[in-house]
């Protein structure tokens, strides 16, 4: 997937995707993000949160992109 088509990017703060996406909040329970009762949700963005937890922020971007878009 190209970053062009992205409707979610790493900047965008995970409270917001989680609460347009539910297909995202999904995704990152299974990757054990407890990001919907999160505080930290609020202000912190998919790139922080993907660094906080160890996580491959473009692998996990693309993924939660491809959920979204149905792919």
């Amino acid at each position: 997937m190209n970053i062009e088509d992205y409707v979610v990017t790493g900047d965008d703060l995970v409270a917001e995707v989680v609460n347009l996406y539910p297909e995202a909040a999904e995704y990152m329970a299974e990757l054990g993000l407890g990001c919907v009762g999160c505080s930290s949700a609020e202000f912190e963005t998919l790139w922080d949160a993907c660094h906080t937890h160890g996580l491959n922020a473009v692998k996990t971007l693309d993924e939660i992109n491809r959920r979204i878009l149905g792919e």
